[in-house]
């Protein structure tokens, strides 16, 4: 079918549709075809990600193949075959990976041959294979469905653009910013030289932190091997991105983003892969990059949720790190405003060493921290006519004053998202769902923040009472009250519809939710950091509130410019509570190893392993009825979990001692491919190393 264009000509319409279907048109059977003379078998890991078939398959490879069909390439394969006079035929097409060429097969059977070579470039490196066989059996998931996280999608012309050659070393470079941490110049050192120490690193606030780890990158590729930098999100990736083109220049390094597009993102890599670059900075993803003779691997707020990756098996990028730099021998760096648990654990186990500044250099770059109660704020005319008790009203003032801006942290976004009963305080929920009710806007109706279904008579099933009042004030809500507050100064917003990377430096508002704080300009930070409603990021039932809640304040406190400048950080919350003292100190480490010390009495991770198994209350007591635990392991629950659209959820902890985490990996493997040979119709979600306990 064609039509006629303007000239009259035929175009043919359906030509992006005809090629398509002649790419996906399917391969020759080589049924009957010459075997290969020299190492006729391939083996094959098959992208099928099936508990019940996480092993290799070995397939005949046909003469013609011979040459591509090398390991590491890019296969497909017929899989579930039957045996017809002699012969495997049928099956159904996926695609897969070549691990290795052998002589023959331990399988007594006739072997189907490779069905197509899809690419004859090796992305599947040994040491790659290694880690996604490790991360795999850490997180009880499939190798399949490691190497989808691993090795990004083909993308044909990118494969075949040649990369350009490799740049020559750089010079050692000069201390820098490491100068301010007594152990920092003898780090960087020591990556210069070839060693691989590790450290858990404290960074000390302001803008400084991306050029250290440029340096610390700069050093491992003057001692001739690569490095690896995994960063939370795209503004931290293009702060390091810039601080490592100013440092070593173009070319030495790829960042590889989501939002590159699959051509380009592809290009990158196969640039790694190929040896062109030996520098590499990103996202989660990025982890498994293919990086040449690993030197250094960094990860920058490792505490941040969106290093855990949400796809099976979950891993997270700090313990791929520590699994990777274990076999490859690598330094690392786990770095951050705040510290971890995790990293207060590898430092009391000796298996790092703690990266942090004196104290008197700390103060001189740290701003001041002031703290508001509550109670005070309640009492505080100033706090109720604007949401900003009089101390932080002052500090706003100051800094706008003087010229800066003021950063607000708000831990909830939206208008007003949390409401209850005026008259009783029962908390207003959906009719429907019962899920919570919230004010998107001052005259908006109420909606379900679950269902999204709107709410026109809501009146309190407790006391009858139709008054309502605000449990949580939003980010919009904020930003409305203070442009009241401050007539003819700007307000701007940044959260999860629309993060700003960065802010000019003059006066200004910037009302932002946890994670989303724009950086100020020219790197001269916030006259004033106020963070608001301290109680909702302490106050959630989880385990690691208090250390999510310090890294949440740290991370913004430190976009304040330093005290001896007049920053000033103002913070709404109990002042005995421990993560306060800790931002007031500025002493994240100290913290977390207060945290690491409670946990071992609790025999909590990271002094334990443990795993969670949610689902139907009938589906997780099945798995524990057939899990065959290793010793001294407890089971933690059943307990009522969230609910999903009214479904009944159970979840049980399973806890082992260290050095146990492996069978406990394998117990939940076993007991996932036993129930799936029993058609156990339920699923169950199983969790590794969960970051959200309870």
């Amino acid at each position: 079918m064609s039509s006629t264009g303007e000239n009259g000509a035929a175009e043919p319409e359906q030509l992006a549709f005809i090629r398509e279907t002649v790419k996906r048109a399917k391969p020759r059977t080589w049924h009957g075809a010459k075997r290969a003379e020299h190492l006729p078998v391939a083996r094959v890991v098959v992208d099928k990600g099936v508990l019940t078939i996480d092993k290799f398959f070995d397939y005949a490879v046909p003469a013609a193949m011979a040459e591509e069909a090398q390991p590491g390439v890019r296969v497909r394969v017929r899989f579930g075959a039957r045996v017809v006079k002699g012969q495997r035929e049928g099956g159904e097409l996926h695609d897969g990976f070549i691990v290795a060429r052998l002589e023959k097969s331990d399988f007594a059977g006739p072997l189907a041959p490779l069905a197509q070579v899809l690419s004859p470039e090796p992305v599947l490196t040994p040491q790659l294979l290694r880690l996604c066989r490790t991360v795999a059996d850490r997180y009880a998931g499939t190798l399949a469905d490691v190497l989808q996280l691993a090795v990004p999608p083909r993308h044909a012309k990118a494969e075949a653009e040649p990369s350009p050659p490799p740049l020559p070393r750089p010079a050692a470079p000069a201390p820098g910013g490491w100068q301010r941490y007594p152990a920092g110049p003898d780090f960087l050192a020591s990556l210069t030289a070839g060693g691989s120490p590790r450290a858990v690193w404290a960074a000390l606030p302001g803008p400084g932190w991306p050029y250290e780890i440029a340096r610390a990158v700069a050093a491992t590729l003057a001692g001739g091997r690569g490095a690896l930098v995994v960063l939370p999100e795209g503004r931290s990736v293009a702060r390091v991105d810039q601080a490592l083109t100013e440092l070593l220049g173009p070319g030495a390094h790829v960042a590889l983003e989501a939002d590159l597009g699959p051509r380009e993102r592809y290009k990158r890599w196969l640039a790694v892969s190929r040896g062109s670059v030996r520098a590499v900075i990103g996202t989660r993803a990025t982890m498994f990059a293919p990086v040449r003779d690993l030197g250094l691997v960094v990860v920058w707020s490792d505490g941040d949720g969106s290093h855990s990756d949400p796809r099976a098996p979950h891993p997270h990028v700090r313990e791929v790190a520590l699994l990777r730099a274990a076999d490859e021998g690598a330094a690392v760096l786990l770095g951050g405003h705040a510290v971890t648990v995790e990293g207060a654990q590898l430092v009391s186990t000796g298996w790092a060493r703690p990266l942090v500044a004196d104290r008197e250099t700390v103060r001189q770059a740290a701003p001041r921290v002031r703290t508001v109660t509550d109670q005070d704020q309640h009492r505080d005319a100033a706090a109720q006519a604007a949401r900003l008790p009089s101390v932080a009203w002052e500090a706003a003032r100051e800094s706008l004053a003087a010229g800066h801006p003021v950063l607000i942290q708000v831990p909830r976004r939206g208008y007003v998202p949390r409401l209850a009963c005026g008259r009783c305080r029962t908390p207003a929920r959906c009719r429907r769902c019962e899920g919570p009710l919230e004010a998107p806007s001052a005259d908006a109706t109420l909606c379900c923040a679950w269902c999204g279904e709107p709410e026109n008579d809501w009146h309190c099933p407790e006391c009858g009472s139709f008054r309502l009042r605000a449990q949580v004030v939003g980010a919009r809500r904020t930003a409305e009250e203070l442009g009241k507050a401050f007539p003819r100064i700007p307000v701007r917003t940044s959260g999860r519809d629309a993060v700003l990377a960065t802010v000019p430096d003059e006066p200004s508002l910037v009302i932002s939710t946890p994670g989303a704080e724009p950086v100020v300009e020219g790197g001269g930070g916030y006259g004033a950091v106020l963070l608001l409603d301290g109680w909702a990021l302490l106050g959630r039932p989880d385990l690691r509130a208090g250390e999510e809640t310090l890294r949440l304040w740290l991370t913004a406190a430190a976009l304040a410019r330093p005290s001896t400048e007049g920053g000033t950080v103002v913070v709404v919350a109990e002042p005995s509570a421990r993560p306060v003292q800790a931002l007031v100190r500025w002493d994240p480490l100290g913290h977390a190893g207060l945290e690491r010390d409670e946990r071992a009495q609790l025999h909590f991770p990271p002094v334990s392993r443990m795993a969670s198994v949610s689902g139907s209350p009938s589906a997780v007591a099945d798995l524990l009825n057939l899990i065959r635990l290793p010793e001294e392991a407890d089971v933690l629950g059943p307990v009522p979990s969230p609910a999903l659209r009214g479904e009944e959820q159970e979840r049980a902890l399973l806890r082992v001692p260290p050095g146990q985490g492996a069978a406990l990996a394998a117990a939940l493997k076993a007991a996932q491919i036993a129930r799936i040979a029993l058609r156990t119709a339920e699923p169950v979600r199983v969790r590794v190393d969960p970051t959200d306990i309870g």
